[in-house]
């Protein structure tokens, strides 16, 4: 989920474009870390240390919380699922869950659980375990933050023997092998009195029974895990892993050079053509998991029928968002922001998964037509001043606030286009780039914002997150929404998907709600990014990639990559700290959800944070 996984170069049109890209170029060796590198003196010598540097920080450790790609992509590490996704073809494989098995009417499932999992304190993890995180999912609201979708059909969920679960669901659901909820320690959480509050970052070493076992954590400086030796399906090949925060990418890719650090994610184009040239570096420029977006502010509102936020009025009238959309010229977004290392937007599913990809037909599909848009916002009564400026119902000339994230050079980029593009129409445009969007974002203070998620293969995560029923219950709590988006129709196609076990017949619900979305103007996908990255071939002899033929290291839909690592013979670096280790790098681009920012006050908004 992420999002906001999740995820340019800076400019305004070309000669600010190219200019951005060299200033990224010279000023790569002048970035440092916000903090240094935590010194590790209990660490033994000899061991291999993985140091991962983030450019997203931790929204929360706890799995009942956690939005953000990075914080997600730990619980993966810390924590076992049911099911996961296999690697080379996103296929569900065994996870905690040895096999799975449906009743004849679809209602009941049965799962096996494996009597090879131990918690790190020794106990045996058990079908007990899963049964009370689901119950608990399913009964506190604070405990349903980040996955509630996941249970909102449950009915019933029982361990009738400790390798025995059982979920009685209230109608049939497609999802039940890709039920993306980490399994936590019931003796141990048991005792979290709060669950919309409790943060799982107290008390080291963490219990876990995933490949790696949280140790040590610093709010924006690092996560520290070590390889867990009982994992059932074998020990990582690294002794410990470091995600190391780092609110410069720059930073990251001058550490990269130097042989600090051995991986980075998140590229420019600027920096990933200049290491192409390095012998000791390899560039992977792989199809992504996201899409790149605008989302408008539809008015914001509670599931009590309250609004709040201060959303555009204008912005209630579909002419106005679809005139928007015909002036955003999405080819110039790939071809100048992402310089090519991306596909031209336009459904809500990337096209890397192919079951569920979309493209509007030829009469459907938004073209770039400032002269079309002129048009329709005169027919939607939004007409020109004398000075030639847009005026609203109120008589005053339109500015449109536009969220952005302050480390995202894409957003920045894009954002001097829609300047340049809407203000052709009379519309001012206002960046407001923030290092946290989330609090304008929950509040609905803004009027559009700049958004994406890394999809998972089954889609419903992201799907769910525009339902009426992801709207916060008042608007003093915390929903699920992404943009406080309800439409009848769009929840219709969302529950008829959700029931339907036939893979052609509900691939072909999902494209039709994809549809819906973009026709209702409210989400507006301008690209699908590549994932781009470089590691250095000197110090990492293999590691899996998702899908292995042509995927992506970062954010994956699993732990394939760090459980796989392997160092190169005699490679690895100092980490500064008296010990020899590899030191891995990754730059994950902060967003909003996302991410998904931190969504909900915990969400993961995409352009580089999704909840994976």
């Amino acid at each position: 989920m992420d999002r906001h996984d999740q995820h340019g170069t800076e400019g305004t049109v070309l000669r600010l474009l190219a200019a951005a890209g060299a200033a990224l170029m010279l000023t790569a060796g002048l970035a440092t870390p916000l903090d240094p590198a935590p010194r590790r003196a209990e660490a033994k010598d000899g061991e291999q240390v993985l140091t991962v540097a983030v450019a997203q920080s931790v929204d929360s450790l706890s799995p009942f919380l956690a939005a953000r790609l990075v914080s997600t992509s730990v619980h993966r590490l810390m924590y076992e699922y049911l099911t996961n996704y296999d690697p080379k073809d996103n296929h569900a494989v065994p996870g905690l869950a040895t096999e799975w098995e449906p009743s004849a009417d679809k209602l009941t499932w049965t799962y096996t659980i494996r009597d090879d999992s131990k918690w790190s304190d020794g106990k045996q993890a058990t079908a007990e375990d899963a049964a009370w995180t689901f119950n608990k999912m399913m009964t506190d609201e604070g405990a349903a933050t980040a996955g509630g979708s996941f249970v909102a059909n449950f009915e019933k969920v029982t361990a009738p023997s400790p390798t025995e679960l059982v979920i009685e669901l209230k109608k049939p659901q497609a999802t039940m092998a890709a039920l993306d909820v980490p399994i936590v320690p019931r003796h141990v959480w048991e005792k979290v009195d709060d669950f919309s509050e409790f943060n799982n970052d107290k008390s080291f070493p963490v219990v876990g029974n995933g490949p790696f076992i949280l140790t040590d954590y610093k709010a924006d400086s690092y996560v520290r895990l070590k390889s867990n030796k009982s994992f059932w399906r074998g020990a990582p090949k690294f002794d410990e892993l470091v995600f190391k925060y780092y609110k410069d990418g720059d930073a990251a890719v001058a550490a990269l050079r130097k042989g600090e650090v051995s991986f980075v994610s998140g590229l420019t184009p600027a920096q990933a053509a200049a290491l192409k040239s390095r012998q000791d570096i390899a560039v992977n420029d792989a199809p992504g998991r996201r899409f790149y977006a605008l989302a408008v502010n539809p008015g914001a509102r509670a599931r009590n029928g309250k609004k709040f936020g201060d959303g555009h009025e204008s912005l209630l009238n579909q002419k106005v968002r679809r005139a928007l959309f015909m002036a955003v010229d999405r080819r110039t977004v790939v071809d100048k922001v992402f310089q090519g290392h991306a596909v031209e937007g336009e459904g809500y599913i990337p096209p890397r998964f192919s079951a569920y990809f979309w493209k509007p037909a030829d009469g459907q599909r938004i073209a770039y037509d400032p002269a079309g848009a002129a048009r329709l916002l005169d027919e939607a009564g939004y007409r020109k001043n004398g000075d030639g400026r847009r005026v609203g119902k109120n008589g005053r000339p339109i500015t449109y606030r536009v969220l952005c994230h302050a480390t995202d050079p894409q957003d920045k980029a894009v954002g001097k286009y829609l300047q340049e593009w809407w203000g052709e129409l009379g519309i001012g445009v206002s960046l407001d780039c923030r290092d946290n969007v989330s609090d304008p974002w929950l509040a609905g203070e803004y009027d559009l914002a700049f958004d994406g998620w890394s999809v998972n293969p089954d889609p419903d995560f992201v799907l769910s997150i525009h339902t009426c029923a992801a709207l916060p219950a008042t608007p003093k709590e915390i929903g699920a929404t992404d943009n406080f988006i309800c439409d009848e129709k769009y929840d219709e196609l969302y529950d008829r998907q959700l029931a339907e076990y036939d893979a052609a017949k509900r691939a072909d619900i999902v494209k039709q709600m994809e549809s819906r979305l973009y026709d209702t103007g409210y989400m507006n996908v301008m690209a699908y990014p590549n994932a781009v990255e470089a590691y250095r071939t000197d110090q990492i002899a293999s590691i899996t990639k998702m899908p292995e033929a042509a995927g992506n290291i970062y954010g994956q839909d699993g732990y394939w990559s760090w459980w796989s690592a392997a160092p190169a013979d005699g490679g690895g670096s100092s980490d500064g700290a008296g010990q020899t280790g590899v030191i891995i790098g990754i730059v994950a681009g902060v967003v909003v959800l996302a991410g998904l920012g931190a969504f909900f006050a915990v969400r993961r908004r995409a352009t580089a944070e999704d909840r994976e």
